[in-house]
């Protein structure tokens, strides 16, 4: 018989999915209005609501509202992760093919060399300093190196392009450059973590190897003929239903999808993330079917996942200065020198290249989902996951005025080389008159 949830364990429910989410919300607003992404004040609420801060301060009644009833918390925990498969599904929204093919060779130049750096210099640091990062230990340190270095790789598309609207760079050609090569940057990482929670499974080294190999062959007819397919079902849906059709049809074809990764063994998230960038690219679900979309899941649904990080963990008591700093060291070292030699590689000159440098150091929403998603598998503990959480917040503060400042350097240079031709060339009529 299929059980369901007593009054009051659904009271508990509403209480807690209550209270997370106008916490969430409030926070994630007031953090807006100083110009920084949302997310910094919805995970500040779970830290707020869970032991580092309340639990401590009022124990019993913590116990009361989100321990007590374990199989209402449960029932949270499954709307939060509902939550990121959906949050995942708008960000591919974000990848635009045909502008990764336009900005292809500078684009993937930036993308892979600011992937490689950060990667090389993670996973060394971690393979080779394990004990020194992590107090758990183990046989295989490969697999949280691997981690790690992917969770430094990844830039934030969604906070990037936040950063460049603000600016009123979206449109420019630094801007389309940054863009582009945080698109690349963003679907290389997660094939990469897509690899990592395969090999992290003990004893099933060949069966991991055929899932990542059918999960890659999955990712490659999804963006070939199966968007095509998809291009076509919202054709013929977009011809005979109403918009909450579409909407619905959407979100199916996403949950197919998650559903089908998840079966090969590879997290949901990352069928999701496909989906949504096959979608994202069909010209039958326009800007504002993706808005309506986008609307929900970034304020209704997605707010839990990331206040639902602060309940889990507590971060004052797994807060290490000497693991916060070796994080950030190497997470913007080695970004800002990758991205800047990659942007060097393209042709660019140095202060563009500090722009592009910075701009692809911010992090964001993806690096918080690895870490949650690796601190459940047991591939990180907690206090490198508080210090991937405190690089991100960091990294977000310090990439529009670094931007802002390379980029007035680049502008003052510009005029300074027409000021001079212009004095030249007015020199050269002096004397030819």
């Amino acid at each position: 018989m299929v059980s369901k949830l007593s009054p009051d364990e659904v009271l508990s429910f509403l209480i807690i999915v209550s209270l997370i989410l106008i916490s969430a919300r409030v926070l994630g607003e007031i953090c807006r209005k100083y110009k920084q992404p949302a997310v910094i004040g919805e995970i500040l609420a779970g830290i707020i609501l869970g032991p580092s801060l309340f639990g401590w301060l009022f124990p019993s009644e913590f116990n009361h509202i989100f321990i007590a009833q374990p199989r209402a918390f449960a029932a949270f925990d499954g709307l939060a992760n509902m939550g990121i498969i959906l949050l995942m599904f708008i960000a591919g929204f974000e990848v635009d093919l045909k502008q990764i093919r336009k900005q292809g060779k500078p684009a993937a130049s930036i993308s892979i060399m600011g992937l490689v750096f950060p990667f090389a210099l993670g996973f060394a640091t971690v393979y080779l300093f394990y004990n020194d990062v992590f107090s758990v230990p183990t046989t295989n340190r490969a697999i949280p190196a691997m981690f790690f270095g992917t969770a430094l790789s990844i830039t934030a598309l969604s906070v990037i392009a936040k950063i460049l609207l603000d600016m009123d760079m979206l449109r420019s050609k630094l801007g389309n450059l940054i863009l582009t090569a945080a698109m690349i940057n963003d679907f290389l990482g997660w094939i990469l973590f897509s690899i990592i929670i395969q090999l992290m499974k003990p004893g099933k080294e060949s069966s991991s190897f055929g899932s990542v190999s059918m999960v890659l062959l999955y990712t490659f007819i999804l963006l070939t003929a199966g968007k095509w397919m998809v291009d076509k079902i919202l054709m013929v849906a977009n011809k005979f239903f109403s918009i909450g059709v579409m909407i619905t049809l959407a979100v199916c074809l996403c949950l197919l999808s998650a559903v089908f990764t998840e079966y090969l063994g590879v997290r949901g998230i990352f069928g999701a993330f496909l989906m949504g960038v096959a979608i994202g690219d069909s010209k039958y679900f326009p800007e504002r079917l993706q808005q309506i979309l986008h609307q929900f899941v970034v304020n209704i649904i997605a707010p839990l996942f990331f206040a639902s990080i602060g309940l889990r963990v507590n971060f004052v008591a797994n807060f290490n200065i000497e693991i916060i700093v070796i994080i950030l060291l190497i997470a913007c070292l080695a970004k800002i020198i990758g991205s800047g030699v990659g942007a060097r590689i393209s042709g660019l000159s140095k202060n563009e290249s500090y722009v592009i440098a910075f701009g692809m150091n911010s992090r964001g929403s993806q690096e918080i989902v690895l870490g949650a998603l690796a601190l459940q598998a047991k591939i990180i503990d907690e206090p490198v996951f508080v210090g991937l959480i405190l690089m991100t917040v960091v990294t977000i503060l310090m990439a529009g005025p670094l931007m802002k400042y390379y980029l007035s350097k680049q502008n003052a240079a510009t005029e300074n080389i027409k000021t001079n031709v212009t004095i030249l060339a007015q020199q050269e009529n002096t004397v030819t008159g």
